[in-house]
Parts: C-alpha cells; structure tokens; sequence
C-alpha cells in the first residue's frame, strides 16, 4: 500500500490507506523502541482501543537519564542496560549506563526487528508513526548518554561537544555516522505505509543549522529514490507559533509544540502543506488544558495533534501510570477517550473540503471564550467554543456566525463525553444568524450540514 501522503484534494491533510486522515492522539514519551523495558503491544492495543491513530518514537541516538525534565517514569530514560539502538555493543565494557560500549560500524540486529515489529504492528492497530531521527542534548547529563559520545563507543577519538554533534564542519566523522544510521533505518523501514520521518526534534533549542538538517533531508530523499512512493518528512520548526520561510522542497509536514492558541496554521497555511502540534505536555495536568489546545488546533485548520501523555511508562503500557503531582504535564483515560471523540468528530465530515472560517465570520461576545470553525460554505461547519480555564459556572453563549442562505441541520456535541443534542431544523435568508449553545463549563462543538 502506499505510505500516508498529502490528499490530493487538499493537500493541508494527509490520504492514508485510501480515506482522508488526520491524526490524533496521546501518546507515550518516543521510547517504545528504544527502551528494552517497554511492551509496546500492550500500548499501541491502548491508543487503537482509546480511538487515537498517531505515535512517535525516536531511534536511540538519544535518551534521558532518570529524572529528566522532573518525568517519572521517562520512557525515554532506560533502566541501566536497557538502551536499544541502531549501532550494536561491542565487546568493551564502559557504556555511562550500563553495559558494553557501542560500536558505529556495526549494525544491531535486534533493534532493528524490534524497530520493524514495532511499525508492523502499529499498522495493524490503525496507527501512523512518526520516526524522528534525531534531537539536540539539552545538558551534558543527555550527551553523556549519547552512543555517540566517543566515551560510549570504540570509534570515535575525538571530544566534540554537545553543542557541535549535529553541524557540517565541526562533528568530526559524526556527520558521515548520521547519514549511514538515516540510511540504514529509511532503507529497513521500506514498504512500510504507516510512517512518516521528522528530522530532528526541537533543532531550535540548540540552534543546529537548517545546513545540517537540509542535508539530512536530502540523504532521506536520497534514499528513497528508488522507491515505488517515498515517506513524507517533516520538520519540527518551532514551540508556540513562527512562520516558516523558504522551506526545503522535500518538506511536506511542519511540526510544532505546544501550539496554543493556534495561531501558527493561519501563519503558515498559505504553504499549502499539513500543520501538526506534535507536543504538549509541559503545562499542568488539566485534561480540559490539552483537549481545548487539540480541538482549537484542528479546527484552526491543523492536521496533526499529539499530546504527551505521561499515564504510560515501562510496567503501565496500558495507560494507567498513576504520575505525581511534580509530572509537568498530564494524560488520563478521559482525556485520550476525549481526543478519540475530537477524532471522530472531525472524520464525520467532509473535511478535505473545508478551509478555516475567517475569526471575523463566527464570533461570540461572551467574555472568555473563543471560536474556531472549518467550513465549506453553504454545505458543512464545524465549529468549537471554549471558556478560559478559571470559567465559572455552566453558561450558554450566543454564537454569531455568517451563513448562506439555506437550510441547515444543526447538532451540539459534548467534547468531554460525546453526547450529542437532538438535530435543529433551521432555515435561514442568509447572513449572520444567532445561535444559543447549549450550557457549557469549558467547551462545546457544533456540526452544521446543508438540509437534502
């Protein structure tokens, strides 16, 4: 089948599998691979069964030691020994955490048939994974890590630092390692439809030149060449919102964190390419915070939404880590139920067909709350209102929204639990009309469709 590519109807969405898709959910810290701990069927059972269809996983040529970034239970920080990575162990003890030092001239068998299994069996589960090969070492407790790091392996005799792994002309033989393990993976990755490759995660943090990560894009292209269909690349360009300029031609996805409010697609819609938010995670634990940033996030027009989900961890793959307070984001049950609702919600349209409503043409004077809307107009809407988090009590609003004229059916859903309101009947002579929502206390959807 051919890997998930852009609609060619509307190439601000992806086409998988035949069907227009966007992709939702909430995910696990990108170890499933990497860590030899992690049972990662019992997870992916978990998103199919939560109605989530997207993951993320790095390859290994980056972990965490425990306690990073105040996480317990990282899966992205192995127990000692327990790091899986494209290079195998050598014979040599001396590995920071545990274990035989690697060795970059050869690969690990074993990893790469859990890699392979892992994608299989995701596709089997409905679920697209993003493969992101790289990410900068924010602390020197991260580049310690790092098979990379020539401490950690049996070729490397040179002290790059951190700062200069991922550069053109100051990494040593690390560059021509990279290109081989971006090699190596597209190529056993091959055939496989339920993947994309990001490049590198969060390369802003540390400043890596969009040189280097231009030539990484090119060696995946490269790679691909001879391919029936290549794998989209994305590019993780920013936290919050940043236009991107003059983005490389192989680009077909441009990824951002924590993107509320969402104002990053307006900026970037014109480039006529998918918009993803794939990383929330560090701002509370409030279920409402991360599905309000989801929901506004698609119908502001994104493609993409992955909430980091701190519930899963090695031993709770199903979702039922019980995190403490000092986790810096959150997950539940409900909320993953919640973004299978967003999920669905928005699959119940047309949507390849709609654009985001100009803020000017569906509005609210209640204090507080905010609109965000995909139409195509005259024939379907899709609309969401949310308070802020301190809101009061329930209140219904009046909704203020430009439409032709026609007959409408309309439907309020709620986003917590998915039930829907009975359908209204409406028949309007065109132009603005008012509509009351139901009582809400955070949010509320709304689906219009044109009356047969």
């Amino acid at each position: 089948m051919r890997p998930i590519a852009l609609h060619p109807e509307n190439p601000h969405y992806f086409l998988w599998r035949g069907q227009p898709t966007v992709l939702v959910t909430s995910a696990e810290h990108y170890g499933a691979v990497l860590n030899a701990d992690f049972d990662y069927r019992a997870y992916l059972d978990c998103l199919a069964r939560d109605g989530l269809n997207h993951t993320r996983i790095f390859t290994g040529a980056y972990c965490e030691p425990t306690g990073a970034f105040r996480i317990s239970g990282n899966t992205l920080a192995p127990a000692p020994g327990r790091l899986l990575c494209p290079w195998a162990r050598s014979a040599e003890p001396g590995y920071a955490n545990g274990g035989n030092r690697f060795d970059l001239g050869r690969w690990d068998s074993a990893y790469f048939e859990r890699l392979q299994d892992f994608v299989a069996i995701a596709g089997e589960a409905g679920v697209v994974v993003e493969v992101n090969l790289f990410c900068p070492f924010y602390r020197d407790e991260m580049w310690d890590l790092s098979p990379m790091k020539a401490s950690n392996n049996i070729n490397g005799d040179e002290q790059v630092s951190k700062d200069d792994v991922y550069s053109l002309d100051r990494s040593g033989d690390l560059l021509a390692v990279q290109e081989s393990m971006t090699r190596k993976v597209v190529a056993e990755l091959r055939g496989c439809d339920n993947l994309f490759y990001e490049i590198m995660n969060e390369p802003y943090q540390k400043d890596v030149p969009m040189a280097w990560q231009e030539r990484i894009i090119d060696v995946v292209a490269a790679a691909e060449e001879d391919g029936d269909e290549p794998h989209l690349i994305s590019l993780n360009v920013a936290n919050h919102k940043e236009r991107m300029q003059d983005p490389h031609p192989a680009v077909s996805l441009f990824n951002f964190h924590y993107a509320w409010p969402p104002d990053t697609v307006g900026l970037n819609y014109d480039l006529g390419k998918p918009i993803g938010d794939n990383e929330t995670g560090f701002v509370g634990q409030l279920d409402f915070t991360y599905r309000r940033e989801a929901w506004a996030f698609l119908m502001a027009g994104g493609a993409l939404y992955n909430h980091l989900d701190y519930t899963f961890a090695v031993g709770h793959e199903d979702g039922s880590f019980d995190y403490p307070e000092t986790q810096p984001g959150g997950g539940s049950v409900q909320l993953r139920r919640q973004l299978g609702i967003l999920a669905r919600f928005v699959q119940g349209f047309e949507f390849v067909r709609m654009a985001p409503i100009p803020g000017d043409c569906v509005t609210t004077a209640a204090e507080g709350v905010s609109t965000f809307g995909l139409r195509e107009g005259g024939s379907q809407y899709a609309v969401y209102l949310c308070q802020e988090e301190d809101a009061g009590a329930a209140q219904s609003v009046q909704l203020q929204l430009d439409l032709p004229t026609g007959r409408y059916d309309l439907q309020w859903l709620d986003t917590k639990t998915g039930e829907q309101t009975s359908i209204e009947k409406l028949t309007h002579a065109g132009g603005v009309v008012a509509l009351a929502s139901p009582p809400f206390g955070e949010d509320v959807a709304l689906c219009i469709v044109a009356s047969t």
